[in-house]
């Protein structure tokens, strides 16, 4: 048996066992590559063999999920979480079945323009997970629209992902389509967060308005036991969410002011954006400097920030992309794509290779997946006529895109880290099975859109 073999083998044990057992994945994906490490890897001696495991540590992704928690955990600590999700409910006027759209385009448009698909959604998803449960909403809901959402936009032509994809075809001599790959991508990611919508609860939402100004003695008595409770050292009224014919109440934050440590948390925010969005600095570093000097400037507000960073979560994807970046030393990802290479039927191995693309996104980077797997279809792309370039191209782009949701992969491990803690272990389990869902359902439906019938 390969060793490529053996390292894929050996992943879906240690799921086995994280799923039976009630131990971290992450630790378990540590463990399993440094002892595969120590046996597979060239080197004199042990040391070296180790820091050669330890070069496939995700540093951005764990600052990124260190420092973006940290930094909202001091924003819902001292109110301005709170703040903006009664101020942007006020700009929809109360309807609640609208916040995940918001949510789903705000991202949209800020990938579109060029902004890095992970810093978008750092930014976005600590607010929409905000909202889904101070309204009710399904979290996984609200975070899969803002995965997706973020997808929808990564492949214009002015994009990170649009840029990647189209530069390796320009560079293989290959046809392409930048307009038609962003088109199908936008429109491929708005149809599944239709369906995602109506399936995790939408249609309940949009009869379900909030008003910020009803008190509680404008709600209904028998509904009165029903609500949330306001946040901590914030005074409450009880708004009422009507739906038909009924009227449920739900208890929002009374007007929220905004006092100093809140106007100088936004100011942090603002930084954290235009920094992150125009000046591609790096989210992770740059959400923790604001976290620090928050910090400094109000240390009560921030008393408890750090015991709020979602440190499970970061143990668990760190420990995953590490193992996953072994399997890339070691070659496993380039012996799939040489395997593929050596099937017959030109339609199958074109399913394969955006199978593999899904697959192995689902646990790292999209950015760094894209630069790898694209290169690795062009030979057989340029080898075989039959399967048209753009066709399959798209398939493989939307097929490693759209798998984000995974909780192993970026944009899935930020939503996961910055749900509240009573429904991580909830929004965690949901969008593993969505995710590695999207991992057959995508490629196979993409396929059959764009490779099989030979139209592009």
């Amino acid at each position: 048996m390969s060793v490529e073999l053996i390292s894929i083998l050996i992943l879906a044990v240690i799921f086995v066992i994280a799923t039976v057992r009630p131990i971290n994945l992450g630790a378990l994906a540590i463990v399993a590559a440094f002892l595969l490490g120590i046996v597979v890897l060239e080197g004199a001696d042990l040391e070296e063999k180790t820091d050669a495991v330890f070069a496939g540590f995700p540093g951005d992704l764990f600052v990124i999920l260190v420092g973006v928690t940290f930094l909202f955990a001091i924003a819902k600590g001292n109110g301005t979480v709170d703040w903006m999700i009664q101020a942007s409910i006020r700009a929809v006027g109360g309807r609640v079945g609208l916040i995940p759209w918001v949510m789903f385009g705000i991202t949209a448009c800020l990938t579109a323009i060029g902004a890095v698909v992970p810093a978008s959604v750092a930014i976005i998803a600590p607010i929409g997970m905000g909202f889904a449960v101070r309204y009710r909403i399904n979290p996984i809901l609200m975070g899969l629209l803002i995965i997706n959402g973020a997808s929808a936009g990564g492949f214009s032509p002015i994009s990170i992902f649009g840029g990647i994809t189209n530069g390796v075809v320009d560079k293989a001599g290959l046809p392409g389509n930048p307009t038609l790959l962003f088109l199908a991508s936008f429109f491929f990611n708005l149809a599944i967060s239709v369906f995602v919508f109506f399936f995790w609860g939408g249609r309940e939402l949009l009869g379900r308005r909030v008003d910020p100004s009803a008190t509680e003695a404008d709600a209904p008595a028998e509904a009165g036991a029903g609500g949330h409770s306001a946040p901590a050292g914030e005074p409450g009224t009880t708004a009422t969410l009507t739906s038909g014919r009924t009227q449920q109440t739900h208890e929002v934050p009374a007007d929220i002011g905004l006092d100093r440590d809140r106007a100088l948390t936004l100011v942090g925010l603002a930084i954290l954006a235009i920094g992150a969005l125009f000046f591609s600095l790096d989210v992770g570093m740059l959400a923790i400097t604001v976290a620090a000097i928050l910090t400094l400037l109000s240390p009560d507000s921030a008393r408890n920030a750090v015991s709020q960073v979602a440190w499970p979560t970061v143990l668990l994807v760190c420990g995953i992309v590490l193992y996953v970046s072994l399997l890339e030393t070691i070659g496993t990802i380039t012996w799939l794509g040489e395997e593929v290479a050596t099937i017959g039927a030109p339609l199958l191995a074109a399913l394969i290779i955006c199978l593999i693309g899904g697959a192995v996104s689902a646990f790292a980077s999209t950015t760094g997946i894209l630069g790898a797997l694209i290169p690795l279809a062009v030979p057989f792309l340029t080898g075989d006529s039959s399967i048209g370039a753009v066709g399959l191209i798209t398939a493989l782009a939307i097929s490693s895109s759209v798998v984000d949701s995974s909780p192993f992969s970026t944009s899935g491990a930020l939503t996961v880290a910055n749900t509240p803690e009573e429904h991580r272990d909830y929004v965690y389990k949901r969008l593993m099975r969505w995710g590695f869902s999207m991992v057959i359902v995508v490629p196979l439906t993409t396929w059959l859109i764009f490779v099989v019938p030979g139209w592009l």
